[in-house]
C-alpha cells in the first residue's frame, strides 16, 4: 500500500456518523461466560482453552474458540491492552492530517451517510463477535462512537480509504505454484501484505488461530482488534490472500472484503465453495482474492467488485500471479482497470514474479522467502529502496506462505517481511497436541531473517525514512532545510526517483529553479513508479521553464 490514505484515517476519526444509528446486534441467542483472564507473566495470558502469547521472534499468537458472542469477548479480554495501543496509534495520527474540527465535522456528516447500511450487509453472527470484542476497546474514544459501531466501521476501514481516494492502491503481491513449479509438486502460496501505518502499529503483529462453533477451524494474520481476514488459512487448506484493485466510488458501504474472506476461511472446503460465497456477498471496492485449495491442488483468482464478478484460472501451468489489476475475462474489456494497468506499478510487478519464477525453479518455501524479499527492479535494475515497483517495497505489515496440502503456513516477524519466518502446522494446533505441548511454532521448520538487515544499505533506508519525514514538512510548511541536508537524504537512498523529486519540489517552493530543474530531470531517468508520478514532474519541469 502506499502509506495508509488520508481517508481511512479520517473514516477512523469520523465514526461519529454512528451517533445516528442505534443498531446493536441480537446477542441473546449466545451463550456467555464473561472471561477472567491469567496473568502468567508480561507476555502470555489465558483464559480457559484460550491463550496469548508472545513468541521469541515478537509475534503475538492468538488462541480462541467458542460460540460468536464468545469468540469476541475471549479475544477482547485477551488481546485487550494490544487492541487499545492500535487504537490509539490509529486515532493518534488524526491531528497531523486533519488539523482543523470544522473538516472534521463536514466529514463527520459525508460519513454518517455513507455507512448507513454497513450493518445491513454483515452477517449476524459477525456483529455478535463484533460486539463482544469492541466491550474491551478504549472508553477514550466514545464521543466518537459506540464501542461496537466503531469496531463495525473499523473493519471497513481498508475499504473505505480504498473507495474514496480510489488509490489506497495497496501494491500487495502474491502468487500460487504447484506442479512442475515446485519442489515436491504440491501447492505452495506467498504473499507481501504491504499495509503501511507505521512502524508503532507493525510491531503488534497478531497470528490468530480460531476455532469457532460453527464452520471450519482458520488461522489469520493481521493485528489485534481484527476479526477479518487479510491473509489466512483454515484446517481443510483453504487459503485467502487479498489485493487491492481500481476501484469506482460506490454510493454506500457494503461488505468490509475482510469479512467475505473471513466467511471463506471458515465456511469453505473448495474453490467452488469460495467462489459461491465470495458471489453473494455485496462489496463496495475492487479486490483479488487470491484462493488456494488443498483439496482442488490448485489456485484461482475471484476479482470482486461492487458491479461485477470474475474468477480468473489457468489451465495446465500450474502458477498464478497476483498484483493490482485483474485478469479474468469478466474485466477485460473494464477501462478503469486497462488504465491501471498502464499507469500503476502493477504489471511492472506482475512481470518481475514472472522473472523471478524464471530464476527460481522449483519453489520450496525458502525460495518464496527470497521471492517476496525480492527488492530489485527488473533485469536485476536497481530502482531504490521503498520503491513500489519491487516485490518487496520495505513497508510489508507482513509477509505469508502457505502450504496448503501440508496444512503449514510461515508468518514473517520484522521487520517487514525480512525477520524469521515462523512455522506454524494447522493439524498440530487444532488437535490435543497443542493441549500437550503448550506451544504453536515448529521453529525447526523456520526460515532465517535476511541477511539484509544487517547491511549498511537497509541502515541508510531507515534513516531516509526518518529524513525523508522530515523533507515532507519542509516542503509542506515551507521550512528551511540546514546545510548539506539534501546531499545526505538522497545518498542514503541514491538510486530512488522519489529523492530527487522531493528536492525539486523544495527547491521549487524556494524560487531556486534552476536547482530545481537539475533534480527533478535527475528524478525523470530513474525507474519511476507510476505513469501520474512522472507526469507530475514533467509539469514541474514546464513551471520551471516559465521561470527562465
Amino acid at each position: 500500500m502506499l502509506s495508509l490514505s488520508l481517508f481511512l484515517i479520517l473514516n477512523l476519526i469520523s465514526c461519529g456518523v454512528s451517533r445516528s444509528v442505534k443498531h446493536v446486534p441480537d446477542i441473546q441467542k449466545y451463550a456467555l461466560e464473561i472471561p477472567k483472564v491469567n496473568k502468567i507473566n508480561d507476555s502470555t495470558f489465558s483464559y480457559q482453552e484460550n491463550y496469548l502469547t508472545k513468541n521469541r521472534q515478537q509475534l503475538w499468537e492468538l488462541y480462541i474458540k467458542g460460540n460468536p458472542l464468545q469468540l469476541g469477548y475471549n479475544n477482547g479480554a485477551l488481546t485487550q491492552y494490544q487492541m487499545q495501543k492500535q487504537e490509539e496509534i490509529f486515532f493518534s495520527k488524526v491531528e497531523g492530517f486533519v488539523p482543523s474540527k470544522f473538516k472534521q465535522k463536514l466529514l463527520r456528516g459525508f460519513l454518517k451517510w455513507y455507512n448507513r447500511k454497513m450493518y445491513l450487509n454483515v452477517r449476524e453472527d459477525y456483529q455478535a463477535e463484533l460486539y463482544g470484542l469492541s466491550q474491551y476497546s478504549s472508553d477514550q474514544y466514545n464521543f466518537i462512537a459506540s464501542k461496537y459501531l466503531r469496531s463495525l466501521y473499523l473493519h471497513g476501514a481498508h475499504d473505505i480509504g480504498h473507495a474514496l481516494q480510489d488509490l489506497a492502491m495497496v501494491g500487495c503481491t502474491s502468487l500460487a505454484v504447484w506442479n512442475e513449479n515446485t519442489e515436491d509438486g504440491d501447492l505452495l502460496i506467498g504473499r507481501n501484505f504491504d499495509f503501511y501505518v507505521g512502524d508503532d502499529f507493525a510491531k503488534n503483529k497478531l497470528v490468530e488461530f480460531v476455532e469457532p462453533e460453527q464452520g471450519i477451524p482458520y488461522m489469520s494474520v493481521s493485528w489485534p482488534g481484527m476479526i477479518g481476514v487479510v491473509s489466512g488459512m483454515n484446517k481443510e487448506g483453504i487459503t485467502v490472500t487479498i489485493n487491492a484493485g481500481k476501484s469506482k466510488i460506490p454510493l454506500t458501504a457494503k461488505t468490509p472484503i475482510s469479512l467475505v474472506t473471513r466467511e471463506i476461511l471458515q465456511y469453505a472446503k473448495t474453490i467452488d465453495e469460495a467462489i459461491a460465497i465470495a458471489k453473494r456477498r455485496k462489496v463496495f471496492v475492487s479486490e483479488s482474492i487470491l484462493v488456494g485449495s488443498a483439496n482442488d491442488k490448485s489456485a484461482v483468482i475471484i476479482e470482486v467488485s461492487p458491479k461485477n464478478f470474475g474468477v480468473y484460472k489457468v489451465q495446465n501451468s500450474g502458477k498464478v500471479f497476483c498484483t493490482n489489476h485483474f485478469q479474468s475475462e469478466a474485466y477485460k474489456d473494464d477501462k478503469r482497470n486497462q488504465k491501471h494497468i498502464r499507469e500503476s506499478h502493477s504489471e511492472y510487478r506482475y512481470e518481475k514474479l514472472q522473472e523471478l519464477l524464471w530464476n527460481h525453479k522449483k519453489l520450496n518455501p525458502e525460495k518464496m522467502a527470497a521471492i517476496l524479499r525480492e527488492r530489485s527492479g527488473l533485469k536485476g535494475e536497481k530502482i531504490g529502496y521503498g520503491n513500489e515497483k519491487a516485490i518487496n517495497q520495505l513497508l510489508a505489515h507482513h509477509a505469508v506462505i502457505f502450504s496448503p496440502q501440508k496444512k503449514l503456513a510461515w508468518v514473517s516477524s520484522n521487520p517487514y517481511q525480512l525477520g524469521e519466518f515462523v512455522c506454524y502446522d494447522l493439524d498440530e494446533i487444532f488437535s490435543d497436541k497443542r493441549l500437550q505441548k503448550g506451544v504453536l511454532a515448529k521453529s525447526q521448520m523456520n526460515i532465517a531473517e535476511d541477511p539484509f538487515i544487517h547491511s549498511r544499505d537497509f541502515k541508510n533506508y531507515e534513516q531516509y525514512k526518518l529524513m525523508n519525514a522530515e523533507m515532507n514538512a519542509a516542503i509542506k510548511n515551507n521550512m528551511v532545510l540546514s546545510e548539506g541536508f539534501i546531499t545526505l537524504y538522497q545518498s542514503l537512498n541514491p538510486d530512488f526517483w522519489l529523492v530527487y523529486d522531493q528536492a525539486g519540489k523544495y527547491y521549487y517552493q524556494r524560487k531556486e529553479y534552476q536547482k530545481a530543474k537539475i533534480e527533478f530531470e535527475k528524478a525523470l531517468i530513474k525507474e519511476i513508479t507510476t505513469i501520474p508520478d512522472k507526469k507530475n514532474i514533467e509539469r514541474y519541469l514546464r513551471r520551471v521553464a516559465k521561470h527562465h
